[in-house]
C-alpha cells in the first residue's frame, strides 16, 4: 500500500481470498501496556485493511475516498506479535460505501478487534 500511515504501521500486503490481507509487525513503537500492542495501532490497522478492500473492490485509481465513520470494537488484548486484518466491503454504492474488516493473531477464527467503516465515494 502506498498511504503514508500504512507505511508508518510498516504494513504488508498478501494475497489472501478476495480482498488482500494486511500484516502488522509487531516493535516497541506500537506497545500500549506491557506485552499488548496498542489500541490505536489496531484501529490503524482495521482502518487500512478496509482501505485495501474498497480499493480493490472500486478497481479504479482515481477514485477518491473519504472516511464518514468508523466503529471499532476490541475483543481481546492484541499481544506483543505479528497481527493480520483483512477488510470486506459490504455494500458498494455509487457514493456510498459500507466496509467491515477484522484483526487476528492466531487465527482468522479468533479476531481481536473488528470495525465497521463507511466512506464517501467521488468517481
Amino acid at each position: 500500500m502506498e498511504i503514508p500511515y500504512a507505511e508508518l504501521l510498516g504494513l504488508e500486503v498478501e494475497q489472501g481470498e478476495g480482498a488482500p490481507v494486511l500484516v502488522m509487525p509487531f516493535d516497541d513503537g506500537k506497545i500500549g501496556r506491557p506485552g499488548f500492542i496498542h489500541g490505536g495501532a489496531i484501529g490503524g490497522l482495521l482502518e487500512m485493511a478496509a482501505v485495501a478492500a474498497l480499493m480493490a473492490a472500486l478497481d479504479d485509481e482515481s477514485a477518491r475516498w473519504k472516511p464518514i465513520n468508523v466503529t471499532v470494537d476490541y475483543m481481546r488484548g492484541g499481544r506483543d506479535q505479528v497481527t493480520r486484518a483483512q477488510g470486506a466491503v459490504t455494500r458498494l454504492g455509487t457514493r456510498i460505501a459500507n466496509v467491515e474488516s477484522r484483526a487476528w493473531q492466531e487465527s482468522p477464527d479468533k479476531p481481536i478487534a473488528a470495525a465497521r467503516m463507511n466512506f464517501l465515494i467521488r468517481r
